[in-house]
């Protein structure tokens, strides 16, 4: 497959990650846990399409994954970081299963007991894509801007992950973490989807 093809199917697959993940994140999981109980029984189909929406970013990570990897594929770094993101759409995939549970629940305390466990899956998986971000920061090498906010941000996901389960505390810096991750995760990997679809592939620079 050419360069530039593999370039807009993974600045591609990016934006349907994008997208899918919002609603999923700031819909879905914000109702249950906003609602629980009343989010179960009034608007099961809102849990039903936001779990959709998290499976279908398990598949277009993957597809990231292999594009990048194809992209790129002289990169000493490049299988690595392959394994890392897979890993993570692994332990994603492991996590949206307690989301289906959540419709069988019968107290706001059960719902919340399901989004704790998906929540927790995931946030495990996203301590790996961290080290999938700073691997492929070194692997773009350019833009320079681009594969910098991508370091940050992998190492950010990392920090997070981190303490959340070392800071008993933690719920009282939630706002800064999430401003810390946020920030240079949205920046970054924006910034590089819409580089792949514009740019990438047009001067194919595989560096060793």
């Amino acid at each position: 497959m050419k360069a530039r093809t593999l370039a807009i199917t993974a600045g591609g697959s990016y934006l349907v990650i994008f997208f899918t993940a919002i609603f999923a994140n700031f819909l879905m999981l914000e109702s249950l846990l906003q609602a629980p109980l009343e989010t179960i029984q009034q608007q099961p189909m809102l849990v039903r399409w936001g779990t959709l929406a998290f499976m279908i970013t398990v598949v277009f990570d993957v597809v990231v994954a292999w594009a990048l990897y194809e992209l790129y594929p002289t990169n000493r770094w490049s299988q690595l970081s392959t394994l890392f993101r897979m890993m993570h759409a692994a332990i994603m995939g492991v996590a949206i299963f307690a989301l289906p549970l959540a419709l069988k629940a019968t107290t706001a305390a059960e719902v919340l007991q399901q989004v704790d466990i998906f929540n927790t899956i995931w946030l495990i998986g996203l301590f790996f894509f961290g080290i999938h971000l700073i691997l492929l920061g070194r692997i773009i090498g350019q833009p320079r801007i681009i594969a910098f906010f991508l370091v940050i941000a992998g190492i950010m996901y990392m920090i997070d992950t981190g303490a959340h389960f070392l800071m008993a505390d933690y719920q009282d810096y939630a706002s800064i973490f999430l401003a810390l991750v946020a920030i240079p995760s949205i920046v970054g990997e924006m910034s590089f989807s819409i580089w792949l679809l514009l740019r990438g592939g047009k001067l194919r620079k595989n560096q060793a």
